[in-house]
């Protein structure tokens, strides 16, 4: 069945009102009218059956049938801090975490990323464009959210947000001794798991010595180097494997 993402506020009164860029394709793409059924998600992890009532040019109303928890969410909640990229290797980061559960990215400077933002206006710019392609990446993935595509930040802003979370780590090519599963199982009871990775040409020496007197821990992720697209997507997936919902 279909699958769409609304906010909160349109779910009143047993009934949905989809009013975004889905009504064309709800109703051109996949000829979908009165009668027709589909899921529809509040992007907090409620799924609605629902039923087409009506259909206008600019908003669909639905008629909820039933609704249910997401089966698809996972039972903690992974932010991943990612140097920024290429744009094309962001788009792959931002889909491919999306389907293995990520519940936010959000983009850092670092003194070796290859792409420099022009401002904030630029910065929105990319970070609306990211939140559309993380919206899509969640209808494919059939996730219960849409994982949120944080603001641009700094090194000293992640160090500062790292305290938030139940385990912070930084994989990090240079450690050879503590590995990515001892991290993961050191603690019980774990909600939230937050890490950096770093751009193309990884973490500067500066950079690197602030991690390190931040307090933050050094994971090694085996004896290959992986392209920053790549490590994302490989720390998420053993992290689910070993504390979420893929083991």
């Amino acid at each position: 069945m279909p699958k769409f993402f609304v906010t909160p506020d349109k779910i009143n009164d047993n009934k949905i009102i989809i009013d975004t860029d889905d009504v064309t394709h709800i109703s051109r793409v996949l000829r979908l009218g009165a009668g027709d059924t589909l899921t529809v998600c509040d992007s907090r992890g409620i799924d609605y059956e629902a039923r087409i009532e009506t259909v206008e040019a600019k908003r669909i109303v639905c008629e909820i049938i039933s609704k249910k928890q997401s089966a698809s969410e996972p039972p903690i909640k992974v932010t991943l801090f990612q140097g920024l990229p290429k744009a094309s290797k962001m788009e792959y980061i931002i889909q491919k975490t999306t389907e293995l559960g990520i519940s936010e990215i959000v983009p850092v400077k670092l003194s070796r990323c290859v792409v420099k933002l022009d401002g904030q206006k630029d910065e929105r710019k990319k970070t609306d464009r990211w939140q559309k392609i993380s919206e899509a990446a969640a209808k494919q993935s059939g996730r219960g959210i849409v994982p949120k595509i944080g603001d641009v930040i700094t090194l000293g802003e992640v160090i500062e947000r790292s305290k938030e979370f139940d385990i912070f780590f930084v994989p990090y090519e240079c450690e050879e001794q503590k590995t990515l599963k001892e991290t993961l199982l050191s603690k019980d009871n774990v909600k939230t798991v937050g890490f950096i990775i770093g751009p193309e040409g990884g973490f500067d020496a500066a950079e690197a010595e602030l991690i390190r007197n931040s307090g933050i821990e050094t994971v090694t992720l085996g004896k290959r180097i992986l392209r920053t697209e790549t490590a994302g997507e490989a720390v998420l997936a053993m992290t689910m494997y070993e504390i979420g919902d893929i083991n």
